[in-house]
């Protein structure tokens, strides 16, 4: 039994509905942690602000997914015979990392724990899923409003890094992923891609 789970975790040619459904869970956990977040620093007028903006942006790129739900209800073809290269075990990581966090959260952290916390989120490339999976709208304008939001917030996400904690590791980290994605975020066409939120 083990061994047929094991199976279904590795990469495979999934659909573009399945992969839909598994971005659409993990950007509600997402945002249902930064929101915890923002409770968590509700005496800290400007984290609680910067944690409910990020809340908030998770809650667009939702909006963003109910969208291209919408295209694919109203293409089935194409919901169901588009595949791309996709990895299940990363979802299973990044889901644990989201569970294992707001159990965390609960209990109180420290603007330097959250901030790591979100780096990892972040740095797992989800948004990646969600920017392709834009491109079923087939408006460009919504994939790169979409680029500039990512690479606003991980700015963001570094500038509070910066102004609120002095370690200087999790500041160059956070100033990696910016540059990573700068660098990254050239998005394959559809069916070439290899999903992956690792």
């Amino acid at each position: 039994m083990n061994e047929k789970a094991n199976l279904r975790r590795r990469p495979h040619r999934a659909t573009l509905k399945d992969i839909l459904r598994t971005a659409v869970d993990m950007e509600k956990k997402t945002m249902a942690l930064y929101t915890r977040f923002a409770r968590v620093f509700d005496e800290q007028e400007d984290l609680r602000t910067f944690w409910f903006t990020m809340a908030r942006h998770e809650a667009g790129h939702l909006g963003a997914l109910h969208m291209v739900e919408s295209v694919l209800e109203n293409e089935p073809a194409l919901a169901d015979n588009t595949k791309v290269w996709f990895d299940p075990s990363t979802v299973v990581r990044l889901r644990s990392l989201l569970n294992v966090y707001n159990r965390e959260a609960a209990s109180g952290l420290t603007s330097e724990r959250a901030f790591e916390m979100a780096l990892d989120i972040e740095g797992s490339e989800l948004e990646d899923v969600v920017v392709e999976l834009l491109q079923v709208v087939k408006v460009k304008s919504l994939r790169d409003q979409a680029v500039k939001l990512l690479i606003h917030d991980l700015s963001d996400l570094s500038y509070m890094v910066e102004k609120f904690t002095q370690d200087e590791a999790l500041l160059a980290r956070a100033d990696e992923l910016v540059e990573r994605r700068v660098g990254t975020l050239q998005v394959a066409p559809l069916g070439k891609a290899s999903l992956s939120v690792s």
